[in-house]
């Protein structure tokens, strides 16, 4: 195996000092043109890599951030790990992942991973923090914490979201538009802000059209596939059964499909169906899901650098920043059957 090349076999094959090597390659604005673009062209030429655990020594970072999201099985999270990493490595800085499964211990570690140095700062992809006094206690609106998607309020902590409420009222207005008059809704954990505001659109929307929500119609899931499958049984069972749903995610309108198919109901024949976030499977099911698109790669891109500033000094910002959804209607919703 060779020698991994150093800072001075740069200098020595330019006859310049290691100390123009390194301020060259950091990029710090003091190498001047044309010796710049000489040790650029060396170092790639001598395949040089940067020592990461020398540098780390020095600057006393561990040049690596945090991503810890609620479930690291879902699908929907690929795009914005995506969009946290293209953003992560332009910096020079690794994407270490956690899944927090809900896990109120494993949610607490993470934060300590980050106070005892092993990574700079976190994008956070949970839609709680731990309740208990210690947590409360030791956490700060000063660590560098970047809440992406989620929302979760009183702890000053920066945001990249969406308009859930805005979002949902605009997926219930299309299944009105269709002539839907018994549209129900299944929320995620309530609680939980986001599954809060996405509900508000829902009674906003109908509220709006002058329609009733009786009783039943507003069922609880958890935002997985399981509890979509639950909470359409349950609505079909009602002595008046709806005609449209709005599910707050895909993967519960997934489960609730799969349970209408079950019962020999069709889609959107007998029911049409509108879930939430336009996973990379939604276009592929077959019907194609009717869906309200987040953003989710440029979401992450945009957490990295409000995260990336941060780290540099900048303050955080004190509003949150609000990204566009848009509602992509395909074959899972039709207008109701005339009775």
């Amino acid at each position: 195996m060779t020698r991994r090349p150093k800072i001075k076999d740069i200098a020595e094959r330019l006859g310049v000092s290691p100390a123009t090597v390194s301020r060259a390659l950091a990029d710090t604005g003091l190498v001047a043109e044309p010796t710049l673009s000489r040790i650029r062209e060396a170092a790639s030429a001598l395949n040089y890599r940067p020592n990461v655990s020398a540098r780390n020594l020095r600057t006393r970072r561990s040049m690596a951030v945090l991503m810890v999201v609620r479930d690291i099985g879902n699908p929907f999270y690929l795009d914005v790990v995506k969009g946290v990493e293209a953003a992560a490595r332009a910096a020079g800085y690794a994407v270490l992942m956690g899944n927090a499964e809900n896990d109120p211990e494993r949610e607490t570690e993470y934060f300590d991973m980050l106070r005892d140095g092993h990574a700079d700062g976190m994008i956070l992809m949970t839609g709680s923090l731990p309740s208990t006094p210690d947590f409360r206690r030791r956490l700060s609106p000063d660590l560098p914490v970047v809440v992406a998607l989620e929302m979760i309020e009183g702890v000053g902590f920066p945001h990249v979201q969406i308009d859930n409420e805005a979002a949902a009222r605009q997926a219930v207005e299309h299944l009105v538009e269709l002539g839907h008059r018994r549209i129900a809704h299944v929320c995620g954990p309530v609680p939980e802000e986001m599954s809060v505001r996405r509900r508000q659109g829902y009674r906003a929307a109908m509220q709006a059209a002058g329609l009733p929500v009786p009783e039943g119609y507003e069922q609880r899931g958890d935002y997985l596939l399981q509890s979509g499958r639950d909470a359409c049984r349950r609505l079909l069972a009602l002595p008046e059964p709806p005609t449209a749903i709005f599910l707050a995610n895909d993967e519960m309108a997934f489960g609730a499909i799969h349970e209408l198919r079950r019962m020999g109901r069709d889609v959107p024949g007998d029911m049409s169906v509108v879930g939430f976030d336009d996973l990379y499977l939604s276009e592929a099911f077959f019907p194609p899901l009717t869906t309200v698109a987040q953003p989710r790669a440029e979401i992450g891109k945009r957490a990295m650098g409000m995260l990336l500033d941060m780290l540099s000094g900048a303050p955080a910002p004190r509003e949150p920043v609000i990204l566009p959804t848009t509602l992509k209607v395909r074959g899972t919703t039709a207008a109701p059957k005339m009775s």
